[in-house]
Order: structure tokens, then C-alpha cells, then sequence
């Protein structure tokens, strides 16, 4: 984790930041429609730990998340990679949603290598 440039941890923190936003404006349009906000939750939980995983390996702030919410995390996020990874493949080269989802996935990628060592997991 320490070998990765600046420019890929800025990006990766944004990424992340931007997915916590729209996770957390679906969560509240979800709420507002009466809809199921089960999943939702738990991906805004499990981002919002990764995004404070990153931020506590690359720029040493703490967290205050438990050690079995960190697990947890780290299953959602890895749950994540099947749809994103075929969403991808369909995706346009060059196109803004081919980039977001390089971005996005590189950030995610990051974030369960930081979960991974701070719990002494293998990834």
C-alpha cells in the first residue's frame, strides 16, 4: 500500500467520497419512497469504512469502526467486484463511465488491501 503514487490516492479518496454521495442521496430517495434500504445501508457503511481504512494507511487519522464492522466491510466491498467488473467490460473505451468505473474500482481494490492488513487478513 505504500508504493501507490499520490495521484492514485487522491483519485482513489475521491472516488470513494463521490460513492459515499450518491450512496447516500439513493439512501435518502429510497427512505422518502418507502422502499427496502437494507442494502443500501450496508454499502454506505461498508464504503464509508473503506474511505476511512485509506485515510488511516495513507494519511494516518483514525478510525472508529469495531473490528467486526471493518470484517463486514470487507465483504460488502469485495461482494462488489462481480457487477462492477461486468459493467466495465460493457462499457465504452474512453467514455466518463468507463473512467469512473477504472476510478472506481481501483479505489475499492485499495480500500479491501487496507481493510485486509489492518484485520491481519490475506487478500
Amino acid at each position: 500500500m505504500e508504493n501507490v503514487s499520490n495521484v492514485d490516492r487522491i483519485e482513489s479518496i475521491k472516488s470513494l467520497q463521490s460513492t459515499l454521495r450518491k450512496l447516500e442521496n439513493a439512501l435518502s430517495q429510497m427512505s422518502h419512497n418507502g422502499k427496502n434500504t437494507t442494502l443500501v445501508k450496508k454499502r454506505l457503511k461498508a464504503v464509508n469504512i473503506g474511505l476511512a481504512m485509506l485515510e488511516n494507511v495513507w494519511n494516518l487519522r483514525n478510525h472508529h469502526f469495531f473490528k467486526e464492522d471493518i470484517e463486514e466491510a470487507h465483504d460488502v466491498l469485495t461482494s462488489l467486484f462481480p457487477s462492477m467488473e461486468k459493467i466495465y467490460a460493457k462499457s465504452k473505451a474512453g467514455s466518463p463511465q468507463r473512467t469512473l468505473l477504472e476510478r472506481r474500482i481501483k479505489a475499492l481494490k485499495f480500500a479491501v488491501q487496507a481493510i485486509a492488513g489492518s484485520t491481519g487478513n490475506k487478500q
